[in-house]
């Protein structure tokens, strides 16, 4: 993690714009405050990616809020993102600066790096400007392993960066969220535990969704009980009657990263606290 903040640093002189990817079911959990601080100064676009998997007007919110700080916020969806539109804004952007260049006879190539924590899409995003797969894509965090330079445009270069996450996830609300939407890997994570603090944030944001999805007719169960409940309701059980929990955690996780679940944001903004609730 320190090799690709000295990488990130070293880059960012010669950057004219930073493009931060976030998930818009998470727009405050999936954003790295480290890499705010290390981009404080330059010109910003934050994109709420997988707004296809977010609650619309939770995701209206989100915008207004990060605006009204004074930030540029977009939602999108990398996968189906029509290049035109994103150009023209990363355009608008810095039309001053390639003025400028103009001026003195420079035919100005505006650098673009694209950051944000793993498994949010980011290469994709590149990949849908650019037309083509040249950027390494996957769902799974650190598919992209270094930073890579790629030609867009004739007047824009966009450099890929993989995914940081901060040395210390002391936010644990924070850290299991990232863990929901695959950033942290799953193989060095308690998928037991995760998969039931999943649920309770589902019967909390979804009730509804939970209930109808999983067969589970009394919410008023909490931790393993809940679990219990997912499995009977869904029939995972083993020989013996035994519930399979290891079908129903890595399903849960599975379908509400997919969408499957449903269009879900599991927080909002707070404008008292500038924080999510």
């Amino acid at each position: 993690m320190a090799k690709t903040r000295r990488l990130l640093q070293d880059q960012l002189k010669r950057v004219d714009l930073v493009i931060e990817v976030c998930d818009a079911r998470l727009p405050f959990s999936s954003r790295n405050p480290e890499l705010l601080r290390m981009t404080a100064g330059k010109r910003r676009i934050l994109l709420l990616n997988k707004a296809d998997l977010a609650d619309p007007e939770a995701t209206r919110r989100w915008v207004r809020f990060f605006q009204a700080r004074g930030e540029t916020a977009y939602p999108v969806h990398a996968i189906s993102l029509k290049s035109k539109e994103l150009l023209g804004t990363i355009d608008r952007s810095v039309r001053d600066v390639v003025e400028t260049a103009e001026e003195k006879g420079i035919r100005k190539t505006i650098r673009v790096m694209v950051i944000g924590v793993p498994n949010v899409g980011k290469s994709t995003l590149i990949n849908r400007l650019r037309g083509t797969s040249i950027a390494k894509t996957g769902d799974r965090p650190g598919v992209t392993k270094g930073n890579q330079w790629i030609h867009v445009a004739p007047y824009l270069d966009l450099m890929d960066t993989p995914g940081m996450l901060w040395p210390r996830l002391d936010d644990q609300l924070a850290a299991r969220r990232l863990c929901y939407i695959g950033s942290v890997k799953d193989d060095v994570v308690d998928i037991y535990a995760l998969a039931i603090s999943l649920l309770e944030d589902l019967k909390a944001s979804c009730p509804e969704t939970l209930s109808v999805r999983f067969h589970v007719e009394d919410l008023n169960v909490e931790n393993v009980e809940l679990l219990d409940a997912v499995c009977r309701g869904r029939g995972w059980l083993l020989r013996g009657g035994r519930f399979d929990y290891d079908r129903c955690c890595n399903v849960v996780l599975d379908e509400f990263r997919s969408g499957k679940l449903g269009k879900i944001t599991l927080e909002l903004p707070d404008a008292q606290t500038g924080e999510a609730l």
